[in-house]
Protein backbone atom coordinates (compact mmCIF):
# COMPACT_ATOMS: atom_id res chain seq x y z
CA UNK A 1 0.00 0.00 0.00
CA UNK A 2 1.11 3.38 -0.68
CA UNK A 3 0.33 6.31 1.73
CA UNK A 4 -0.19 9.92 1.24
CA UNK A 5 -0.52 12.81 3.52
CA UNK A 6 -4.26 13.95 4.13
CA UNK A 7 -3.65 17.96 4.16
CA UNK A 8 -3.12 19.97 7.66
CA UNK A 9 -3.97 16.41 9.34
CA UNK A 10 -0.80 15.09 9.03
CA UNK A 11 -2.51 11.77 8.82
CA UNK A 12 -1.16 9.53 6.59
CA UNK A 13 -3.83 7.96 4.44
CA UNK A 14 -3.77 5.06 1.90
CA UNK A 15 -3.87 6.98 -1.86
CA UNK A 16 -6.94 4.41 -2.45
CA UNK A 17 -9.35 3.74 0.48
CA UNK A 18 -12.99 3.00 0.44
CA UNK A 19 -16.21 4.38 -0.31
CA UNK A 20 -19.11 2.76 1.38
CA UNK A 21 -22.15 4.20 -0.07
CA UNK A 22 -22.62 0.58 -2.05
CA UNK A 23 -20.89 -1.42 0.61
CA UNK A 24 -23.99 -4.14 1.53
CA UNK A 25 -26.39 -2.48 -0.79
CA UNK A 26 -26.67 1.07 -1.13
CA UNK A 27 -27.81 1.29 -5.34
CA UNK A 28 -30.61 -1.18 -4.75
CA UNK A 29 -31.15 -4.04 -2.75
CA UNK A 30 -31.31 -4.84 0.38
CA UNK A 31 -28.60 -4.20 3.16
CA UNK A 32 -26.76 -7.20 3.35
CA UNK A 33 -24.89 -7.30 6.71
CA UNK A 34 -22.24 -9.98 5.68
CA UNK A 35 -21.05 -8.79 2.67
CA UNK A 36 -20.19 -5.04 4.18
CA UNK A 37 -17.92 -6.71 6.76
CA UNK A 38 -16.46 -9.11 4.59
CA UNK A 39 -15.91 -6.04 2.02
CA UNK A 40 -14.50 -3.87 5.14
CA UNK A 41 -12.17 -6.22 6.04
CA UNK A 42 -10.45 -7.01 3.03
CA UNK A 43 -9.85 -3.32 2.28
CA UNK A 44 -7.81 -3.25 5.95
CA UNK A 45 -6.47 -6.57 5.53
CA UNK A 46 -4.68 -4.79 2.15
CA UNK A 47 -3.64 -2.05 3.71
CA UNK A 48 -6.49 0.83 3.30
CA UNK A 49 -6.75 2.72 6.65
CA UNK A 50 -9.45 5.17 5.41
CA UNK A 51 -12.80 4.45 5.24
CA UNK A 52 -15.55 6.92 4.19
CA UNK A 53 -19.13 6.52 4.87
CA UNK A 54 -22.37 9.07 5.58
CA UNK A 55 -25.32 8.64 8.35
CA UNK A 56 -27.26 8.57 4.97
CA UNK A 57 -26.05 5.70 3.86
CA UNK A 58 -28.28 2.69 3.96
CA UNK A 59 -30.32 5.05 6.65
CA UNK A 60 -27.07 4.14 9.20
CA UNK A 61 -26.56 1.02 8.45
CA UNK A 62 -23.16 1.57 6.73
CA UNK A 63 -22.04 3.52 9.63
CA UNK A 64 -22.88 0.59 11.52
CA UNK A 65 -20.72 -2.12 9.31
CA UNK A 66 -18.01 0.27 9.68
CA UNK A 67 -17.77 0.64 13.48
CA UNK A 68 -18.58 -2.85 13.45
CA UNK A 69 -15.29 -3.79 11.64
CA UNK A 70 -13.30 -1.19 13.22
CA UNK A 71 -14.34 -2.53 16.94
CA UNK A 72 -12.78 -5.50 15.56
CA UNK A 73 -9.11 -4.45 13.87
CA UNK A 74 -6.59 -3.90 16.06
CA UNK A 75 -4.65 -1.53 13.17
CA UNK A 76 -5.50 2.42 13.05
CA UNK A 77 -8.03 2.93 10.52
CA UNK A 78 -9.33 6.92 10.10
CA UNK A 79 -13.19 6.73 9.97
CA UNK A 80 -14.61 9.84 8.01
CA UNK A 81 -18.71 10.21 8.18
CA UNK A 82 -20.75 12.94 7.08
CA UNK A 83 -23.74 15.19 8.40
CA UNK A 84 -26.22 17.05 7.23
CA UNK A 85 -27.82 15.24 4.19
CA UNK A 86 -30.52 13.88 6.52
CA UNK A 87 -32.31 17.75 6.45
CA UNK A 88 -35.57 17.47 4.81
CA UNK A 89 -36.31 19.84 2.90
CA UNK A 90 -32.14 19.81 2.20
CA UNK A 91 -31.99 24.00 2.35
CA UNK A 92 -29.73 26.49 4.21
CA UNK A 93 -32.64 27.07 7.18
CA UNK A 94 -32.42 23.22 7.83
CA UNK A 95 -29.04 23.66 8.73
CA UNK A 96 -28.44 24.51 12.76
CA UNK A 97 -25.51 24.00 14.93
CA UNK A 98 -28.24 21.82 17.15
CA UNK A 99 -28.89 19.81 14.18
CA UNK A 100 -25.76 19.19 13.54
CA UNK A 101 -24.69 18.35 16.25
CA UNK A 102 -27.52 15.49 17.07
CA UNK A 103 -26.50 14.48 13.57
CA UNK A 104 -23.12 13.60 14.93
CA UNK A 105 -23.50 11.82 17.93
CA UNK A 106 -26.05 9.99 16.57
CA UNK A 107 -23.07 8.88 14.47
CA UNK A 108 -20.95 8.11 17.44
CA UNK A 109 -23.30 5.93 18.41
CA UNK A 110 -23.75 4.29 15.25
CA UNK A 111 -20.04 3.83 15.01
CA UNK A 112 -19.71 3.07 18.44
CA UNK A 113 -16.84 5.15 18.74
CA UNK A 114 -15.91 7.92 21.02
CA UNK A 115 -14.32 10.72 18.15
CA UNK A 116 -15.14 10.53 14.53
CA UNK A 117 -11.65 11.19 12.91
CA UNK A 118 -12.95 13.17 9.90
CA UNK A 119 -16.96 14.67 10.32
CA UNK A 120 -17.33 15.75 6.90
CA UNK A 121 -20.54 18.73 5.96
CA UNK A 122 -22.40 16.26 2.93
CA UNK A 123 -23.08 18.64 0.62
CA UNK A 124 -24.93 21.00 1.98
CA UNK A 125 -26.33 24.17 0.21
CA UNK A 126 -23.96 27.06 -1.06
CA UNK A 127 -25.32 29.36 1.68
CA UNK A 128 -24.32 27.08 4.07
CA UNK A 129 -20.23 27.69 3.38
CA UNK A 130 -20.75 31.77 4.30
CA UNK A 131 -22.70 30.94 7.98
CA UNK A 132 -19.51 31.01 10.40
CA UNK A 133 -21.76 29.42 13.27
CA UNK A 134 -22.14 26.48 11.45
CA UNK A 135 -18.25 26.04 11.50
CA UNK A 136 -17.79 27.30 14.90
CA UNK A 137 -20.17 24.35 16.17
CA UNK A 138 -17.02 21.96 15.03
CA UNK A 139 -14.48 23.85 16.32
CA UNK A 140 -16.45 23.29 19.82
CA UNK A 141 -16.97 19.65 19.05
CA UNK A 142 -13.18 19.38 18.11
CA UNK A 143 -12.54 20.65 21.96
CA UNK A 144 -15.16 18.87 22.82
CA UNK A 145 -13.26 15.57 21.75
CA UNK A 146 -16.03 14.76 19.38
CA UNK A 147 -14.25 14.88 16.14
CA UNK A 148 -10.14 15.08 15.56
CA UNK A 149 -10.94 16.77 12.57
CA UNK A 150 -13.74 18.69 9.79
CA UNK A 151 -14.03 18.69 6.35
CA UNK A 152 -16.52 19.41 3.42
CA UNK A 153 -17.99 17.34 0.82
CA UNK A 154 -18.90 19.69 -2.10
CA UNK A 155 -20.63 20.04 -4.99
CA UNK A 156 -18.80 22.65 -6.80
CA UNK A 157 -15.47 24.12 -6.75
CA UNK A 158 -16.60 27.61 -5.52
CA UNK A 159 -17.90 26.06 -2.16
CA UNK A 160 -14.94 24.47 -1.53
CA UNK A 161 -13.02 27.88 -1.95
CA UNK A 162 -15.38 29.35 0.59
CA UNK A 163 -14.72 26.46 3.22
CA UNK A 164 -11.09 27.07 2.67
CA UNK A 165 -11.46 30.25 4.80
CA UNK A 166 -12.25 28.44 7.85
CA UNK A 167 -9.62 27.38 9.82
CA UNK A 168 -11.74 24.30 11.25
CA UNK A 169 -11.61 22.92 7.57
CA UNK A 170 -8.99 20.31 6.68
CA UNK A 171 -10.12 18.17 4.08
CA UNK A 172 -12.31 18.94 0.88
CA UNK A 173 -14.09 15.48 -0.71
CA UNK A 174 -14.93 16.55 -4.35
CA UNK A 175 -15.75 15.05 -7.89
CA UNK A 176 -12.98 14.20 -9.44
CA UNK A 177 -12.89 11.94 -12.59
CA UNK A 178 -11.39 11.25 -16.13
CA UNK A 179 -14.92 12.97 -16.97
CA UNK A 180 -14.92 16.16 -14.43
CA UNK A 181 -11.32 17.91 -15.13
CA UNK A 182 -13.06 21.40 -13.31
CA UNK A 183 -11.05 20.97 -9.89
CA UNK A 184 -7.77 20.77 -11.42
CA UNK A 185 -7.88 23.71 -13.17
CA UNK A 186 -9.53 26.12 -10.75
CA UNK A 187 -9.25 24.11 -7.11
CA UNK A 188 -5.62 22.32 -7.43
CA UNK A 189 -3.98 25.95 -8.25
CA UNK A 190 -5.15 27.43 -5.11
CA UNK A 191 -2.08 28.64 -3.13
CA UNK A 192 -2.53 26.68 -0.14
CA UNK A 193 -4.28 23.84 -1.55
CA UNK A 194 -1.61 21.73 -0.13
CA UNK A 195 -2.94 22.32 3.47
CA UNK A 196 -6.16 20.42 2.46
CA UNK A 197 -6.20 16.85 2.05
CA UNK A 198 -8.57 16.36 -1.20
CA UNK A 199 -10.43 12.99 -1.57
CA UNK A 200 -11.67 12.49 -4.66
CA UNK A 201 -15.07 10.44 -5.52
CA UNK A 202 -17.22 9.07 -8.10
CA UNK A 203 -13.69 8.45 -9.31
CA UNK A 204 -15.48 5.64 -12.37
CA UNK A 205 -18.58 8.20 -12.81
CA UNK A 206 -20.92 5.57 -11.44
CA UNK A 207 -19.91 2.79 -13.11
CA UNK A 208 -19.82 4.31 -16.56
CA UNK A 209 -15.46 4.11 -16.61
CA UNK A 210 -15.27 0.55 -16.39
CA UNK A 211 -16.03 0.44 -19.71
CA UNK A 212 -18.80 -2.44 -18.99
CA UNK A 213 -21.80 -0.35 -19.74
CA UNK A 214 -23.88 -0.30 -23.10
CA UNK A 215 -27.04 1.49 -24.48
CA UNK A 216 -29.19 -1.70 -23.31
CA UNK A 217 -27.61 -1.47 -19.62
CA UNK A 218 -30.48 -1.44 -17.06
CA UNK A 219 -30.14 -0.73 -13.28
CA UNK A 220 -32.09 -1.61 -10.37
CA UNK A 221 -35.59 0.69 -9.87
CA UNK A 222 -33.31 1.60 -6.13
CA UNK A 223 -30.50 2.71 -7.98
CA UNK A 224 -29.97 6.18 -8.21
CA UNK A 225 -28.33 5.74 -12.04
CA UNK A 226 -32.27 5.30 -12.64
CA UNK A 227 -34.08 7.40 -10.71
CA UNK A 228 -31.43 10.32 -10.68
CA UNK A 229 -30.10 11.24 -13.88
CA UNK A 230 -31.43 14.64 -14.47
CA UNK A 231 -31.13 15.22 -10.86
CA UNK A 232 -34.81 13.81 -9.52
CA UNK A 233 -33.29 13.38 -5.98
CA UNK A 234 -30.12 15.17 -5.30
CA UNK A 235 -27.30 16.84 -7.31
CA UNK A 236 -27.43 14.92 -11.03
CA UNK A 237 -23.66 15.48 -10.78
CA UNK A 238 -23.66 12.76 -8.33
CA UNK A 239 -24.66 10.03 -11.18
CA UNK A 240 -22.36 9.37 -13.91
CA UNK A 241 -20.99 12.02 -13.15
CA UNK A 242 -23.88 14.29 -14.17
CA UNK A 243 -22.49 13.81 -18.40
CA UNK A 244 -24.75 12.63 -20.87
CA UNK A 245 -25.18 8.83 -20.88
CA UNK A 246 -24.14 8.32 -24.35
CA UNK A 247 -21.77 10.88 -24.34
CA UNK A 248 -20.47 9.00 -21.60
CA UNK A 249 -20.37 5.70 -23.50
CA UNK A 250 -18.71 7.43 -26.66
CA UNK A 251 -15.89 9.10 -24.95
CA UNK A 252 -15.52 5.16 -23.17
CA UNK A 253 -14.83 4.10 -27.02
CA UNK A 254 -12.15 6.94 -27.31
CA UNK A 255 -10.26 6.26 -23.30
CA UNK A 256 -10.24 2.47 -24.28
CA UNK A 257 -7.91 3.09 -27.71
CA UNK A 258 -5.51 5.70 -25.78
CA UNK A 259 -5.09 2.72 -22.83
CA UNK A 260 -5.53 -0.13 -25.59
CA UNK A 261 -3.31 -3.29 -23.64
CA UNK A 262 -3.99 -5.95 -21.10
CA UNK A 263 -4.87 -3.37 -18.14
CA UNK A 264 -8.32 -2.64 -17.13
CA UNK A 265 -9.69 0.78 -17.92
CA UNK A 266 -11.26 1.21 -15.01
CA UNK A 267 -7.96 0.79 -13.60
CA UNK A 268 -6.53 3.51 -15.64
CA UNK A 269 -8.95 5.71 -14.54
CA UNK A 270 -7.96 5.44 -10.63
CA UNK A 271 -4.53 6.01 -11.88
CA UNK A 272 -5.23 9.17 -13.81
CA UNK A 273 -6.96 10.49 -10.66
CA UNK A 274 -3.23 9.19 -8.27
CA UNK A 275 -0.97 11.31 -11.07
CA UNK A 276 -1.94 14.41 -9.60
CA UNK A 277 0.12 15.06 -6.03
CA UNK A 278 -3.13 17.58 -4.73
CA UNK A 279 -4.85 14.43 -4.34
CA UNK A 280 -4.30 12.41 -0.90
CA UNK A 281 -6.89 9.67 -1.82
CA UNK A 282 -9.52 8.14 -3.90
CA UNK A 283 -12.52 6.42 -2.52
CA UNK A 284 -14.33 4.12 -5.29
CA UNK A 285 -16.94 1.93 -3.94
CA UNK A 286 -17.16 -1.99 -4.23
CA UNK A 287 -20.07 -3.99 -3.85
CA UNK A 288 -18.02 -7.37 -3.73
CA UNK A 289 -14.50 -8.30 -2.26
CA UNK A 290 -13.27 -8.55 -5.70
CA UNK A 291 -13.76 -5.33 -6.61
CA UNK A 292 -11.39 -3.79 -3.61
CA UNK A 293 -8.80 -5.84 -4.80
CA UNK A 294 -9.38 -4.46 -8.80
CA UNK A 295 -9.22 -0.90 -7.20
CA UNK A 296 -6.20 -1.27 -5.24
CA UNK A 297 -4.24 -2.12 -8.52
CA UNK A 298 -4.25 0.69 -9.79
CA UNK A 299 -1.40 1.66 -7.55
CA UNK A 300 1.09 -0.53 -9.60
CA UNK A 301 0.38 0.87 -12.68
CA UNK A 302 3.12 2.66 -14.38
CA UNK A 303 2.98 6.63 -14.50
CA UNK A 304 0.88 7.91 -17.60
CA UNK A 305 2.64 9.56 -20.45
CA UNK A 306 2.33 13.30 -20.80
CA UNK A 307 0.71 12.24 -24.79
CA UNK A 308 -1.45 10.09 -22.79
CA UNK A 309 -2.43 12.54 -20.24
CA UNK A 310 -3.35 15.45 -22.74
CA UNK A 311 -5.50 12.82 -24.97
CA UNK A 312 -7.53 12.11 -21.85
CA UNK A 313 -8.10 16.10 -21.78
CA UNK A 314 -8.77 16.04 -25.35
CA UNK A 315 -11.35 13.11 -24.80
CA UNK A 316 -13.36 16.03 -22.22
CA UNK A 317 -12.89 18.96 -24.10
CA UNK A 318 -14.44 16.99 -26.49
CA UNK A 319 -17.44 15.70 -25.19
CA UNK A 320 -18.46 17.05 -22.04
CA UNK A 321 -16.59 20.48 -21.18
CA UNK A 322 -19.24 23.13 -23.32
CA UNK A 323 -22.23 21.08 -20.77
CA UNK A 324 -20.53 20.77 -17.74
CA UNK A 325 -17.78 22.98 -16.95
CA UNK A 326 -20.11 25.83 -15.70
CA UNK A 327 -21.84 23.51 -13.76
CA UNK A 328 -19.67 22.44 -10.71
Amino acid sequence: MKYRKLGKTGWDVSEVSLGTWQVGGGWGGSFDEKTAYQIIHSAIDQGINFIDTADVYDGGLSEKAVGKVIGERKEKVFVATKCGRQINPHNNDGYTPKVLKNYVESSLMNLGLETIDLIQLHCPPSPVYQRDEIFELFERLKEEGKIQAMGVSVEKVDEAKAAMKYDIVSSIQIIFNMFRHKPLEELFTEPKIGDYGIIARVPLASGLLTGKFSPSSSFDPQDHRTFNRNGEAFDKGETFSGIDYQKGLDAVEELREIFKGNEPLFAWAIRWILMFPQISTVIPGASKVEQVRANLHAMDLPSISAGQMEAVRAVYNKYFKADIHHLW
